[in-house]
């Protein structure tokens, strides 16, 4: 079976950095069943990705990092998705973050370099917590009801976060809050350990289940006003080409089910015929279907990335691409894993092979920013202007 990936992995480095998400894959593909069934996120992957530093790959050298492209980032983001799209989710917004703090100056430099440090030195981890019971997605524009209340020199902060991936193996969070002296939104950047700082398990989600994506309680925890690292800023968001980590997962979810489809296909030999059910020519025509849609996604998702990094002068105005790149490619994904399914049979509705999975999993792509709809309208108000 041809490796999907090898054409897209260019040089020496990007092949030593690949090695380090391949054997997180393996890792993490080994605690699938536990972290699905019981919705956790395995801490002896979590290990594996602290062994091999994957939390600072993207922070620049000068910081203890490897300066990761988005190329790069993609790249590797997908072959752990390969294992375990749950794990490459997760720990892509933490290595996606530190992308953005460390390419956009988004804090101040003294915040930033207190934040990297323990990255670099400690291998923390670290996610936004901004989704909200009564808002939904943050990208939607909804004021967060958790509140950030001055008192002298601390900020109060009380509130409930949803959809916190990792939550309960996070060092930091980077809580998102109305800040009433400021009457702005705002982000605090707060320690796990700090008092009035709790988890509620409540990830119960037919799909992603190992993101263990839980529910942050902040009850009245005290906050240094040093602590409020991020301002709103007026104006329209810049684009986010560290976003793109989103559909390089579902890609990579989509790439495993291919695999073992053709595994399948090339092993099962029912009573009926005389050869593998990989020589029915319907059989083909699904795999062919996979192949071709794939190397659509792969082409679309890296020649964005390969833009994004080669011409910095065009990120400005690379919103509407980026965000066609999320849908094209989850959508993508979705009709692979489809294909897949109908290769495998009844035999993919059964718990004790993987295709079950990757159909529950890739679903989660169609409900993660920016939303089918919304993409879809800024392409039409972008071609109506």
């Amino acid at each position: 079976m041809a490796d999907i990936f090898e054409p897209w992995i260019k040089n020496d480095r990007q092949k030593r950095l690949f090695e380090k998400a391949a054997r997180i894959a393996e890792e993490a593909r080994d605690h699938v069943k536990e972290t699905d069934r019981d919705a956790v996120f395995s801490p002896k992957t979590l290990k594996m990705i602290k062994q091999e530093k994957y939390p600072s790959l993207s922070l620049p050298v000068s910081y203890g990092g490897e300066d990761l492209s988005l190329y790069e980032f993609l790249l590797l983001q997908e072959k752990i998705a390969e294992g375990d799209g749950s794990v490459a989710l997760s720990i892509g917004w933490h290595v996606g973050i530190m992308k953005e703090l460390s390419d956009d100056h988004v804090w101040k430099k003294k915040d930033y370099e207190r934040l990297v440090k323990q990255v670099a030195d400690e291998q923390v981890i670290v996610n936004r917590a901004a989704t909200e019971p009564a808002t939904g997605s943050p990208t939607r524009g909804g004021i967060p009801e958790t509140t950030a209340v001055r008192d002298g020199d601390e900020y109060v902060v009380t509130g409930r976060k949803t959809f916190t991936s990792m939550a309960n193996h996070l060092d930091y969070y980077i809580v998102s809050a109305y800040v009433e002296d400021l009457d702005t939104v705002g982000w605090f950047l707060v320690d796990r350990h700090q008092p009035g700082v709790s988890v509620e398990k409540t990830w119960d989600t037919m799909g992603m289940r190992g993101t263990a994506s839980d529910d942050l309680i902040l009850n009245e925890v005290e906050l240094s006003v040093d602590d409020l690292v991020e301002v709103k800023q007026e104006g329209k968001p810049a684009p986010k080409g560290w976003l793109l980590h989103i559909p390089a997962c579902y890609l990579g979810i989509a790439v495993s089910a291919r695999n073992d489809a053709i595994q399948f296909a090339q092993s099962f030999q029912p009573n009926s015929l005389d050869t593998t059910i990989s020589e029915v020519p319907h059989i083909q025509d699904k795999i062919g279907e996979m192949e071709w849609k794939l190397l659509q996604a792969h082409t679309f998702l890296y020649s964005v990335a390969r833009k994004w990094d080669e011409e910095p002068e065009q990120r400005p105005t690379m919103g509407p691409e980026l965000a066609a790149v999320k849908l094209a490619v989850t959508n993508t994904a979705n009709e692979v894993v489809d294909l897949a399914m109908r290769i495998a049979g009844g035999r993919g509705l059964s718990r004790k092979n993987s295709f079950e999975k990757y159909y529950r999993d890739v679903r989660a792509g169609l409900h993660n920013p920016p939303m089918d709809d919304a993409v879809v309208q800024m392409l039409a108000k972008q071609a109506l202007k």
